[in-house]
C-alpha cells in the first residue's frame, strides 16, 4: 500500500490559475507562489461583497484519540464528492503548524486519496504565513523591551508584562525564561516565556480580522501589560508597534489557494489550535469561499466540544457567519478507545466497547444541536472495522433520528463519500438550520465559561480560586464583559483529565489562569494542566523525517 506522501507525489496537479478559474477568479487577481499555490488579492475579494453566500458546512468530530478520526480527510473527501456530483464546492482549512508535524503525528494535509497538495509545501513553509505571524508577534516583544530600555514614559511595570514570545516548534524548555541578562546594555531582566505560534493572539487576530484596516486596529488593541501603581492596561499601539506589525502581515493576510488530489479548490489560511486557541481558519478565507462557491466545507480543530464550540461561539458570533449543517466524524476505532480498549488492541472486534464509546458520540450530537445546527454523521471507515461494529454505530445514530454514512474516502477519494455528500447538500439546502450561539453577550464572563463547562462538557460546575474569580470581575470592570470566552483544555476528554474518556459527568472544570486577548476580542480561560507551549513526545515524528538520496522528503506523512 502506498504511503500518503507517495500518493501526494503522484498527484496530477493543475496550474493554480486553472483552479482559480473553476471559481471564476481572474488570473490577474492571483499572487502566484510557483505553479501550484497562490494568494488571492484582497482588493478582488472585497469587490465580491454584494454576491450572495453559498452554504456553509462545518466538519467536526468526536473527542480525538491517538487512533485518529480523520476530520481533515473527511472534509477533503466530502468536498471532492460534492464536486464529482456537479456541485460548485470548495474547501476552507487551517494551515498546519510545524509543532505537530515534527512532534506527534507528522503532516496535517489529509491522507490517502483525500489530500490537499502540494502536501510537503503545505505542511512546511507554505507561503510563509506562519513565519510572518511569528515575526509580527516577536517584533512586539522586542519593541516592548526597547521601550522600557530607552524611556518607559508609560511606567510599564516590568513584573506585569504579559506579552510572551512565540516559536512554531514544540520546545518545553522555553515555557519560562528570563530575558535581559548580561548587564545594562542588554536591557532589564524580566521573566517571560514562549508560546507556540498557533496560540499567539496575533494568530487569533489574523484569523478574525475582516480586512487590513481591521487587522491593524486589532493589533493596536493588544494588551501587553500594566503600568506601575495604577495598574492601567498598556497596548501595542501605545508602544508604537501596531503599524510595523501590520506591515509584516500585509501579504500574509491574503488567503492561500491550492487544490485537492481531485483538483477541488482549497483555501488554506491561518491555523490556531483548538485546545489552546479558537481552532478555525481565517474569516477572510471563509467569506471568500462563500462568495465564490455554492457549498463551502470547513473544519474546526479537535472534537466538537472544542473546535465546533469555538467556531459557533467565537468565529460565527464575530463574523456573522451562519452554518447550514454540521458533519460529526466518528470511527469505530475511536469509539473502542472511549470504551476502554487499548490502542494496540483496536484491530479486534469489541462490540461492548463500541457500545460504551457511543456515549461520547451521543454527547457531541447533543452539543451541536444546542446551537440550532442540523447534524449528519460520517463514519470514517477503517479496514479493521467489522460489519457488526459499523451496524452498532448506524443503529445508535438512527435511534436519534439522524443519518450515518459509511465513508471510504481515504482509499477511494471523493467516490468514497458520495452518500455523505448527497445528504449534506440536501440538509444544507433544506433551510433547517436555526443557528444561535450558546450564550448571550450580556452574560458575565464567569457565567459564559460556566455555561460551556456545564452544557458542553457535562461538568457539575466551574471552579477557581479567589484570585481567578477576582480577575474575571476585573476584566468586566475594564470593559471586556461583552466578549466571548475561549476555553483552553485537554482535547482528549470532556473533562480536564485526559484519562477520563467517553462521556464523563459530575466532574469539575478547574480554571488555572486567564489571558485577555483584547485585539482578538475574547478571554482565554486556561483549565487543568493544558500548556500553550507543547513539548515533544519521547519519540517525536522528527526522528523519522529526512531527505533521501533523490532529494525528496521522507517520513513527513
Amino acid at each position: 500500500m502506498k504511503s500518503d506522501i507517495e500518493i501526494a507525489r503522484e498527484a496530477r496537479m493543475r496550474p493554480i490559475a486553472d483552479i482559480a478559474g473553476e471559481l471564476a477568479i481572474p488570473s490577474e487577481q492571483l499572487i502566484p507562489y510557483g505553479h501550484s499555490k497562490a494568494k488571492v488579492k484582497l482588493q478582488y475579494l472585497e469587490s465580491l461583497e454584494d454576491r450572495p453566500n453559498g452554504k456553509l458546512v462545518l466538519v467536526t468530530a468526536t473527542s480525538p484519540t491517538p487512533a485518529g478520526e480523520g476530520k481533515t480527510t473527511t472534509s477533503i473527501g466530502l468536498a471532492d464528492a460534492l464536486r464529482r456530483s456537479g456541485k460548485n464546492a470548495s474547501l476552507c482549512l487551517r494551515e498546519p503548524s510545524l509543532g505537530p508535524c515534527f512532534g506527534m503525528k507528522g503532516g496535517a494535509a489529509g491522507g490517502g486519496y483525500a489530500q490537499v497538495v502540494p502536501m510537503e509545501d503545505i505542511n512546511l513553509h507554505f507561503t510563509g504565513d506562519m513565519h510572518a505571524i511569528g515575526a509580527a508577534h516577536n517584533l512586539l516583544s522586542a519593541m516592548i523591551d526597547n521601550y522600557i530600555h530607552w524611556s518607559n514614559e508609560l511606567r510599564i511595570d516590568l513584573r506585569r508584562v504579559t506579552w510572551p514570545r512565540v516559536v512554531d516548534i514544540n520546545d518545553r524548555s522555553l515555557r519560562q525564561i528570563v530575558t535581559g541578562c548580561g548587564g545594562p546594555a542588554n536591557g532589564f531582566p524580566m521573566e517571560s516565556g514562549f508560546d507556540i505560534t498557533v496560540a499567539s493572539e496575533v494568530m487569533a487576530i489574523f484569523c478574525l480580522a475582516n480586512n487590513l484596516e481591521d487587522l491593524q486596529q486589532r493589533l493596536g488593541r493588544i494588551v501587553i501589560g500594566q503600568t506601575r501603581g495604577e495598574l492601567k492596561p498598556v497596548t501595542a499601539e501605545q508602544v508604537g508597534a501596531a503599524g510595523a506589525m501590520t506591515v509584516l502581515l500585509k501579504d500574509a493576510i491574503a488567503p492561500n489557494l491550492v487544490q485537492s488530489l481531485e483538483n477541488t479548490p482549497a483555501f488554506i489560511h491561518g491555523g490556531p489550535f483548538a485546545n489552546i486557541a479558537h481552532g478555525c481558519n481565517s474569516v477572510i478565507a471563509t467569506r471568500a469561499a462563500l462568495k465564490l462557491s455554492d457549498y463551502v466545507i470547513t473544519e474546526a480543530g479537535f472534537g466538537a466540544d472544542l473546535g465546533a464550540e469555538k467556531f459557533f461561539n467565537i468565529k460565527c458570533r464575530k463574523s456573522g457567519l451562519r452554518p447550514d449543517v454540521a458533519v460529526i466524524v466518528v470511527t469505530a476505532r475511536a469509539l473502542k478507545m472511549h470504551g476502554g480498549v487499548a490502542h494496540k488492541d483496536l484491530a479486534q472486534e469489541e462490540l461492548a466497547a463500541v457500545q460504551k464509546g457511543l456515549e461520547n458520540l451521543g454527547r457531541h450530537i447533543r452539543n451541536v444541536g444546542r446551537f440550532g445546527v442540523p447534524v449528519v454523521i460520517a463514519i470514517n471507515h477503517f479496514v479493521t472495522d467489522s460489519n457488526a461494529e459499523i451496524q452498532l454505530v448506524k443503529d445508535y445514530v438512527a435511534a436519534r433520528g439522524l443519518e450515518a454514512h459509511v465513508c471510504t474516502h481515504w482509499s477511494d477519494g471523493g467516490a468514497g463519500a458520495t452518500s455523505l455528500a448527497e445528504a449534506v447538500a440536501t440538509m444544507a439546502d433544506s433551510g433547517r438550520a436555526q443557528f444561535h450561539p450558546l450564550y448571550d453577550d450580556e452574560l458575565s464572563l464567569w457565567e459564559k465559561a460556566r455555561t460551556i463547562a456545564r452544557e458542553i462538557y457535562g461538568a457539575e460546575d466551574l471552579q477557581a480560586d479567589q484570585k481567578i474569580r477576582d480577575q474575571f470581575r476585573q476584566f468586566e470592570d475594564e470593559g471586556y464583559g461583552h466578549i466571548p470566552v475561549c476555553m483552553a483544555k485537554t482535547q482528549y476528554s470532556f473533562s480536564t483529565d485526559p484519562r477520563l474518556m467517553g462521556a464523563p459527568s459530575q466532574h469539575s472544570v478547574k480554571v488555572r489562569e486567564l489571558k485577555l486577548a483584547a485585539g482578538a476580542e475574547f478571554l482565554v480561560v486556561i483549565c487543568g494542566d493544558i500548556m500553550r507551549m507543547p513539548g515533544l513526545p519521547r519519540v517525536p515524528a522528527a526522528n523519522s523525517i529526512y531527505v533521501n538520496t533523490q532529494g525528496q522528503i521522507e517520513g513527513l506523512f
